[in-house]
């Protein structure tokens, strides 16, 4: 995505780009043999890239592509939340909920839910309300609704399968929670909810 934020690529765009595609990396489980430790290496882009943000959030320079690319300010500090906590989750699904149905739905409303949402809301977001931050109904609705798609999506690729009734619990508790959420901090209260639904379904 640097090049094209170079070239004049929306700076909210390409993070949104960029937060999809990270989210998705767990299609690539199919690949990996569940039975064998090796699957564990599922996590090592996300492992690679929390090195990076850290490294990048304490000592980038103030043009640097992946500031430009992955912060909404232009502030290295901000890889330290957000997208730093990204790739903490994905390290957990990655290990902790391997080839599980809680990680395909968190993964499908944190990537597609919470990608899609802030791309609505700024430019149909007519309704707004504030809780801790301002929102919108129409962006509220859209990670609702990409939400639900993501996770079904996941789930059939991985499982061949798709938990309609725990999909919807889910999308509907997160969508509350990524509307009183702080910014950065809903890329951990989302799969938080998702596993407390998981647990006591």
């Amino acid at each position: 995505m640097d090049f094209f934020v170079r070239k004049g690529f929306p700076q909210e765009l390409s993070r949104k780009v960029v937060h999809i595609a990270a989210g998705s990396w767990l299609v690539f489980w199919i690949f990996f043999d569940q039975s064998n430790y090796s699957k564990y290496f599922n996590i090592a882009p996300a492992a690679i890239w929390a090195v990076l943000l850290l490294i990048k959030g304490f000592t980038a320079k103030e043009d640097d592509e992946a500031v430009k690319t992955m912060t909404r300010t232009g502030d290295k500090k901000e890889l330290l939340r957000g997208p730093f906590y990204f790739t903490i989750v994905m390290i957990v699904m990655g290990t902790l909920f391997f080839y599980e149905s809680v990680a395909a739905v968190s993964m499908g409303i944190l990537g597609w839910g919470d990608g899609i949402a802030p791309l609505v809301g700024k430019k149909y977001g007519k309704h707004k309300y504030n809780f801790v931050t301002e929102k919108s109904y129409e962006g509220s609705l859209a990670f609702f609704l990409f939400g639900v798609f993501g996770a079904c999506l996941f789930s059939y690729i991985l499982f061949d399968e798709i938990y309609l009734k725990y999909i919807i619990i889910c999308s509907v508790f997160t969508t509350f929670i990524e509307a009183v959420s702080p910014k950065d901090i809903d890329n951990i209260l989302i799969p938080l909810a998702c596993i407390f639904v998981y647990f006591f379904m």
